[in-house]
């Protein structure tokens, strides 16, 4: 190719986007360029602060120096290592590290690259268990309305939320789903909602009785579901959830991808709801988003059930070429570091009452139909105009106009800055949240 076929720098066309109206984008494109501590910047230097910690992953904010120093290290030592048949220390290290922070007897670790080979991993790992136990016939998974597990075929089948089910046919077969947990008698809640906890987990018991425990491998939630606008459980669910399983001898699986590494104040949600869950996903905070990676935490039953073949025997036929990369083992080792050298997991408990009396304060701005918070995080619904998702949107695009960044879905907006937030800069999210709701009212 000669160089004047190569194309421009600043010729947008060529990379399709996730997740975006591409045309639309690129008609006016918000890019960003540089980012340090809790703010981006663009490329002629505007400040945008980051109200969403990028997508719920830089917990300990951006630009961290012990990471890099850790990153640039093993890069010098080594480059890549397999862990089919083969292993690198730093992988047993971190694995222990895990075990260690985990609640209960998560004591085994299976690391992939993103919160979505998690999720389809766990779904994996079920599956072998209760093969492996004899129960061959549980092949069913249970999912929730309006629930996000990434984008595999595994995680849009349990998933819930349309607009990523509808375009890619029938997917998983033998899939159900739980109701979601938005209820309008809980609007405007602080913290976990108080109604209707016990009867929506008792829906999992209606399922149980369509189709006989027998047939059901595992059951799968996010304690928080994130990427629908924010919803926290309400009072007693996800505990009702683990015994009903108990009764049944079904898997729980807690996809922590959003809500682990200290989002809720605690290490994990298993913690904060002192629900201890049979599997648990994660990805996003486990690195700061530094390296991608992800892992599923497995439970010592679990664990012990994939053991039972020969010695010489594959115990899990499941794997990725990246699984364990010495990059992101590096980096992961460093943020436990911070997180725990920062004490980052009680300064998020020790920050949220404020960041709840902040978001909670927008109540009664034009449009501002329910709030809901819970940890770090915070969800904000909109009322629609003309289209869904279009006040949203517009919301979106004020926002950054005004140097915030947030998430939209639909005409919710959600928030979680990352963990190493000042009270000063939780004022500046809630007056430029308030200045975009009163601007596209």
């Amino acid at each position: 190719m000669s160089t004047s076929a190569i194309p421009s720098a600043n010729n947008l066309d060529a990379f399709l986007m996730p997740f975006t109206a591409n045309r639309q984008f690129k008609k006016n494109p918000r890019l960003l360029a540089k980012a340090k501590g809790v703010h981006y910047w663009t490329p002629e230097g505007r400040r945008i602060i980051d109200g969403t910690a990028g997508l719920w992953c830089v917990n300990a904010g951006h630009g961290r120096e012990e990471i890099k120093a850790a990153i640039a290290a093993q890069l010098e030592e080594m480059d890549y290592a397999p862990s089919f048949q083969m292993g690198h220390p730093k992988a047993f290290e971190l694995a222990a590290r895990h075990a260690a922070l985990l609640p209960g007897d998560l004591n085994h670790a299976f690391y992939c690259n993103s919160g979505s080979e998690a999720v389809d991993s766990a779904l994996k790992i079920a599956l072998a268990y209760q093969r492996a136990r004899g129960q061959g016939t549980r092949t069913r998974f249970v999912g929730r309305e309006r629930g996000y597990h990434g984008v595999g075929f595994g995680g849009i089948s349990v998933g819930g939320m349309v607009n990523n089910r509808k375009w890619f046919g029938a997917m998983l077969p033998g899939v159900d789903h739980l109701p979601h947990t938005h209820l309008p008698e809980n609007a405007f809640s602080r913290g976990e909602p108080e109604h209707g906890g016990i009867a929506l987990a008792d829906e999992l018991e209606r399922i149980v009785g369509l189709h006989d425990a027998s047939n059901i491998a595992a059951v799968i939630v996010e304690p928080c579901a994130g990427s629908t606008g924010y919803l926290p459980p309400p009072k007693g669910y996800l505990k009702r959830l683990r015994e009903i399983c108990d009764k049944h001898g079904i898997l729980l699986i807690f996809d922590e991808v959003i809500t682990g590494f200290g989002r809720l104040g605690t290490g994990f949600a298993a913690e904060r709801f002192g629900v201890l869950p049979d599997l648990m996903t994660v990805a996003k905070g486990i690195s700061n988003a530094t390296v991608p990676m992800g892992g599923v935490f497995v439970r010592k039953h679990v664990f012990d059930g994939l053991m039972s073949g020969s010695e010489n025997a594959i115990d899990l036929f499941h794997g990725y070429t990246y699984s364990a990369h010495p990059l992101a083992c590096a980096a992961a080792s460093a943020v436990l570091d911070i997180y725990r050298d920062e004490a980052l997991f009680q300064r998020s408990a020790e920050l949220s009452p404020y960041w709840e009396d902040g978001v909670h304060s927008l109540k009664g701005l034009p449009n501002v139909v329910d709030i809901r918070n819970l940890g770090l995080a915070a969800g904000i619904d909109l009322a629609p105009k003309g289209a869904v998702g279009t006040r949203g949107y517009e919301a979106f695009v004020k926002a950054f106009e005004l140097g915030l960044m947030v998430r939209q879905s639909g005409d919710a907006i959600a928030m979680s800055p990352p963990l190493v937030i000042e009270k000063a800069q939780i004022d500046e999210i809630i007056d430029i949240t308030a200045r975009t709701i009163k601007a596209v009212a």
